[in-house]
């Protein structure tokens, strides 16, 4: 005998299942009001983008997603922690595109054999710092005619600085699978917004196009 989904639970043509929708959506215009800013946050001259409002409401969340998961192309999706996770790891059990998730998890965090694990030097609009990622993680990745595209999928793009060195290290590698090794591509950079007057745009076109759902 075959369970009873939960209420408000559908199955996709991909057997995945995701919230139903209702209908009256919220629009992209409307979640952007959500959105706040503090200036001088977390130090001076730095105007800190509060996003975390976006998850006070389950229409706006889900729309959010559902918009993330459009621009989508590649199964395989590279997000750096915090944030990042919030939004990549929701595409997993929706109708999207995303098989995997690569993540990129701040110093200390991230368990790893000798030799796996990666240091990624980032400069950020208020400082440096690193963030780790495992190349065994990539074994998990599919391969699309003859290449490991990737995705990588982020909450803000401010500088860009972030994103270029995630891009610049993944591409570095190659995967082997089934006695093959296999380039990794960047194939396409996605942000829930950015702030268009840093420019990180133009410096993440130069590996790839660039996706953002809301711009300020």
């Amino acid at each position: 005998m075959q369970k009873a989904l939960p209420l408000g639970l559908v199955f996709s043509n991909n057997n995945k299942i995701f919230p139903k929708m209702k209908q009256n959506k919220v629009t992209l215009d409307e979640a952007k009001q959500l959105i706040q800013f503090y200036p001088d946050w977390p130090k001076e001259g730095v105007n800190f983008v509060d996003l975390l409002p976006l998850l006070s409401d389950a229409d706006t969340f889900s729309v959010i997603i559902e918009e993330l998961g459009k621009h989508l192309t590649t199964p395989n999706v590279a997000a750096p922690e915090a944030r990042g996770f919030l939004f990549a790891a929701p595409l997993l059990v929706t109708d999207s595109k995303a098989h995997n998730l690569i993540t990129f998890r701040k110093s200390g965090k991230l368990p790893a054999n000798e030799g796996d694990l990666q240091r990624v030097a980032i400069v950020k609009e208020y400082g440096e710092d690193s963030l780790f990622f495992r190349k065994s993680d990539l074994q998990n990745a599919q391969v699309t005619n003859g290449v490991v595209e990737i995705s990588i999928l982020d909450d803000i793009l401010a500088t860009g600085g972030t994103a270029l060195e995630m891009a610049r290290h993944l591409e570095a590698l190659t995967v082997e699978k089934d006695g093959k090794e296999y380039p990794v591509k960047v194939k396409e950079f996605i942000f829930l917004a950015d702030l268009s007057f840093l420019n990180g745009k133009e410096l993440l076109e130069e590996i790839a196009p660039v996706y953002s759902l809301i711009s300020f």
